[in-house]
């Protein structure tokens, strides 16, 4: 909550147009990622890398400390350290903004120990299809 505080304070700081907002928050968003364990680091650069490229019109952005991926403001989907919460693997997590329904149960987070090509191209798919 403290982060997420601190962010919302720094968001409303930031001065300038909204494309000078978008790089600053990105710049956070890289330099949270650069804080991170080796492990936890080398999978946040690439999620950063496919969401980006899957979804070109979400924004980098912190949500409680943590890389997210934003539309019109509204989180998407978001990466979870594994450090920061002490847990065995990283999280790759959905808002309920995303729209990935799929009848009356459906994952909204997925663990990742490692990425293969397969796995990233099954981010490109679910992230496609969270933003509708």
């Amino acid at each position: 909550m403290k982060e997420h505080a601190q962010e919302q304070k720094q968001a409303v700081a930031r001065r300038g147009s909204r494309a000078e907002k978008e790089a600053a928050a990105e710049r956070d968003v890289l330099a949270k990622i650069a804080e991170m364990p080796e492990a936890d680091r080398v999978l946040a650069e690439r999620i950063h890398a496919v969401v980006k490229d899957a979804a070109p019109d979400l924004t980098p952005r912190l949500w409680y400390g943590m890389p997210a991926y934003a539309r019109d403001g509204k989180v998407i989907c978001h990466f979870q350290s594994a450090q920061k919460f002490k847990s065995r693997y990283a999280t790759l997590g959905f808002s309920d903004q995303a729209a990935l329904d799929d009848g009356a149960v459906w994952p909204t987070a997925y663990a990742l120990k490692e990425l293969t090509a397969a796995d990233e191209q099954r981010i490109i798919t679910l992230v496609k299809k969270a933003m509708g």
